[in-house]
């Protein structure tokens, strides 16, 4: 049974606002979308009134998750300042989420932040530019990270342009469980969730900042993820809302960048590492992807986008450099073909290289791995 947009409208229409209308009627709903029993909008409001619109949010989650043939419901709550106004924080209006753990001040950006239960260590795949290879690595880092004994899950919080679908040949769409939560699709040994998994491929993700923020924020705590020694979250490039939303929201165990040697690359891995230092967020290190080219066919070595970029701006900072991941067509085919080259090439030099880096990555978390 596919559920309809008049059922969604019917069933927001008896959910009433902190003004005293129905949902419906008070002139804060975006469009709609519902496609194959998935529903997307958001409700949208000015900042100084975020505190009391959270319950009307939730009531109208639930009063749409509840309709017969709705698989997943994703709404958001866009709170934005009218022009000239003080923030919300200012005017006395706490984070719409009240997770804080005992060490942040209750002004912090940093008071949202919650464990997710099950979960020992969090970290984040990152990039200050896009088309570096980033979910590539964040997909292979994980199998290696999997290889060293490690439970590990795959988040791709990629909101706009969601690889990981591709990259691992899944198609299937994620079921829920009694508490109506997603199950992640296993694939490889590893628990995978995307965005990627509730839209079509060839669906534009215009969503603005906020629902970028709720859509990452659902996906990390409405997702029956069991118990896991990591959770690898392949990020949106840049440092925008997505990388704040989950520093604020998880303790983040670690950050690794992923680079190209050029200069251009580097100068936006170095907006990354700031970032995350700012947020408080330890750097686990640089990965300098496409690092040479070598000839499939005469092994002839190339530095394309010349060489050792990474490792020299990793030493200026201050920052471990965890390895180097050459541009090669084995890596590429297997990315394209949904079956990633430390699966399909186990025992290759390139899921040596990657598993090299995960060892990396795991001995710098062994002591929360450990603690958990």
């Amino acid at each position: 049974m596919s559920v309809t947009q008049q059922q969604v409208l019917d069933a927001l229409a008896k959910v009433m606002t902190p003004r005293g209308v129905a949902l419906t009627s008070a002139n804060v709903l975006s469009a709609i979308a519902v496609n194959d029993g998935k529903v997307f909008f958001s409700i949208n409001v000015d900042a100084a009134e975020a505190r009391a619109w959270e319950n009307v949010r939730a009531h109208a989650e639930n009063a749409v998750r509840a309709l017969p043939g709705v698989t997943t419901a994703m709404i958001a709550l866009t709170a934005e300042r009218k022009p000239g106004a003080a923030p919300a924080a200012r005017q006395g209006v706490p984070p719409v989420s009240s997770h804080r753990p005992p060490h942040s001040p209750a002004g912090s950006p940093m008071a949202r932040q919650a464990e997710i239960p099950g979960i020992a260590a969090v970290i984040a795949v990152a990039s200050g530019k896009g088309g570096v290879g980033k979910s590539t690595t964040a997909l292979n880092l994980a199998l290696g990270l999997r290889d060293s004994g490690l439970r590990v899950g795959l988040l791709d919080a990629d909101i706009y342009g969601p690889s990981v679908p591709r990259l691992t040949g899944i198609r299937e769409k994620p079921e829920l469980n009694d508490e109506r939560k997603m199950i992640p699709i296993v694939r490889f040994g590893l628990a995978i969730m995307s965005i990627g998994f509730l839209v079509e491929e060839d669906t534009a993700m215009i969503w603005r900042g906020p629902m970028v923020m709720s859509a990452i924020t659902q996906m990390l705590r409405d997702v029956a993820w069991g118990t896991l020694d990591v959770l690898v979250v392949d990020m949106p490039p840049g440092t925008g809302d997505a990388q704040l939303t989950l520093a604020q929201n998880v303790p983040l165990k670690g950050a690794i960048i992923i680079s190209t040697p050029q200069d251009l690359s580097l100068i936006d891995a170095r907006r990354g590492l700031a970032m995350f230092k700012k947020v408080n967020v330890p750097v686990l290190g640089i990965v300098e992807n496409m690092s040479y080219f070598q000839c499939p066919h005469c092994g002839t070595r190339s530095d394309i986008f010349g060489h050792g970029g990474a490792r020299h701006e990793a030493e200026r900072l201050g920052v471990p450099f965890l390895g180097e991941i050459p541009l090669h067509v084995a890596i590429r085919e297997t990315s394209d073909a949904g079956n990633p080259v430390v699966v399909s090439e186990p025992d290759g030099p390139h899921a040596a290289i990657y598993r090299a880096i995960a060892t990396n990555v795991r001995e710098q978390l062994k002591g929360v791995i450990a603690a958990a």
